[in-house]
């Protein structure tokens, strides 16, 4: 099931690049990215409220909550560089860039995550970064 959801991901994130380059033309890009943020924002809580979840934010452990504020930042601040650059950029060329923090991801997760970076994985990784370089690289 996790694969459905992944390939749904993938998906929803290349129409977001495309709409979001078409959205951020003569705004602000911080603007841009607030209004953006107001609607993932009353839809997750949308979603938590027709679940019936309301309650469960109550038992998050510190430790958990923490790091859910920590992602937060961490995706506030991918977000506002992603708007600003697709409004200087290619969305192509900003998407490639962006989405090779899949190797990073899988590189960090090895450190931090204690999962194993197999043979198999790091030829993909390789593959991943030698393809970013190719897509980004200016002719």
């Amino acid at each position: 099931m996790w694969w459905t959801y992944a390939l749904l991901s993938a998906v929803f994130a290349a129409l977001t690049a495309i709409l979001a380059k078409i959205g951020v033309k003569g705004v602000d890009s911080n603007v841009a990215t607030a209004v953006r943020t107001v609607v993932i924002l009353g839809l997750a809580w949308l979603v938590v409220a027709l679940q019936g979840n309301l309650g469960a934010v109550s038992t998050i452990s510190q430790r958990s909550l923490t790091f859910l504020v920590l992602s937060g930042f961490a995706t506030g601040a991918s977000w506002l560089f992603y708007f600003k650059a697709l409004q200087a950029g290619p969305a192509s060329l900003v998407s490639a860039l962006d989405k090779s923090s899949l190797a990073l991801t899988i590189i960090l997760a090895g450190l931090f995550l204690g999962e194993s970076l197999t043979l198999k994985t790091a030829i993909g990784c390789s593959l991943i970064i030698a393809g970013t370089a190719v897509i980004i690289w200016p002719t």
